[in-house]
């Protein structure tokens, strides 16, 4: 029995570390095709308008929604210690730190990260992939390196409308709602909110896009299993993601503190 037990443990462990070896060499392969082979520009930039111009209106909605939620709470919060007069700033750096970066990660994830997925799942299962190999066309050049570094490069602009609707939400919840005068609001954002924190909120959102089109191109270059399997593919990366995203959300933000 507890021979039985270390057996299914190791499996598990080999498993694992096998799985996790795998995920890391495919970004390396990527990383090295891209310093390696010429960039496919017009496939870079149609892959930055289907990951970033197309989640453009879900992305300002979110921010916008967010923002006038989390004001209304800011102030329900600061009206009992007569905080008021710090509400935008909080709600400006709620929104630039965390909020804004971690918010349009999940939901680029949940819309093209799902997307990256299923459509290069789809091209494995009907070996399309395989068919690009025998015309001699180097695919990692072909479909992971544009909608790697499209994912990359695009997510912090997504970022910048997420931010500026929280706030945006944040000041028409303030001022039209809650009858705060527009100078109180805006002072604290000018008093308290530096260039430092914008460039963090930047750098987390691109390693997110990052991690979210390294994770869809995986999976679905890894797919099996027909249709169906080209539906798991895609919830495993939607879930993996978004994981991988909160996790590098705390790193991200210890270490940006540090610096």
């Amino acid at each position: 029995m507890v021979l039985r037990f270390f057996d299914f443990v190791g499996r598990k462990v080999i498993a694992t570390c096998e799985s996790a070896g795998a995920f890391v060499i495919f970004l390396s392969t990527v990383i090295g095709t891209l310093f390696t082979t010429k960039l496919k520009v017009s496939k870079l930039f149609y892959q930055m308008y289907r990951i970033g111009t197309s989640s453009l209106s879900v992305i300002m909605l979110t921010g916008l929604s967010t923002g006038m939620a989390f004001a209304l709470q800011t102030y329900i919060g600061f009206r009992r210690v007569g905080g008021e007069h710090l509400i935008g700033a909080i709600v400006a750096l709620g929104m630039i730190r965390e909020l804004g970066p971690v918010l349009t990660g999940l939901m680029v994830t949940g819309r093209a990260g799902s997307s990256i997925t299923a459509e290069i799942g789809t091209m494995q299962i009907t070996e399309q992939v395989d068919a690009l190999r025998t015309l001699r066309i180097n695919t990692f050049q072909y479909l992971m390196v544009p909608r790697v570094l499209a994912g990359t490069i695009i997510l912090p602009f997504l970022v910048l409308f997420t931010m500026i609707c929280g706030i945006i939400g944040g000041y028409l919840v303030c001022v039209y709602a809650l009858g705060l005068s527009p100078e109180e609001y805006t002072s604290g954002i000018r008093t308290y909110v530096e260039m430092d924190d914008i460039i963090g909120g930047l750098v987390k959102s691109s390693v997110f896009g990052l991690i979210l089109a390294w994770v869809g191109t995986y999976k679905g270059y890894r797919t099996y299993g027909g249709a169906r399997g080209v539906g798991e593919a895609t919830t495993r990366s939607v879930v993996m993601s978004s994981i991988m995203i909160l996790i590098a959300n705390y790193f991200l933000t210890k270490i940006l503190e540090n610096l």
